[in-house]
């Protein structure tokens, strides 16, 4: 077996938890680093330390959950400027304008690949949840 198709050595493989996002709600990890790259969990617009609340307007929620996967990235070594593949799930297609203008205002000029999937739901009644795919900054 040639070095490129050895399976991945499990020490390689290091779960991520970060203090300033809401602690993960099942059997799972934040994010998960392997290879240089940072795999982040799906995050919803919760307040750590804080009673589910989907109340807010959906600007609000996303601006939440950007800052969570942002919070989770920092702990990981990277940061939004190193996001590779963003996937946002919204409540509602009439939502993906608003998610748009926000994520935009956000990230700047970041581009990074995107997709953005309506979904009829997500948990707890929230409208967005969002996982990406980043790159870690060198040490």
């Amino acid at each position: 077996m040639s070095k490129t198709d050895a399976p991945a050595n499990a020490s390689d493989i290091v779960a991520v938890s970060a203090p300033g996002a809401p602690p993960p709600g099942g059997h799972y990890s934040q994010a998960i680093t392997h290879g240089g790259l940072v795999y982040a969990s799906g995050q919803l617009p919760v307040q750590a330390g804080k009673p589910h609340d989907a109340a807010p307007p959906f600007e609000a929620q996303a601006r939440r959950a950007l800052a969570n996967l942002f919070a989770v990235l920092a702990a990981a070594g990277s940061g939004p400027e190193s996001l590779l593949k963003v996937t946002v799930y919204i409540v509602g297609v009439e939502n993906w304008p608003a998610f748009n203008a926000v994520y935009a205002e956000i990230l700047g000029d970041a581009r990074p690949a995107r997709s953005v999937v309506p979904v009829p739901h997500l948990h707890y009644g929230y409208l967005v949840e969002i996982d990406a795919i980043a790159a870690q900054n060198p040490k």
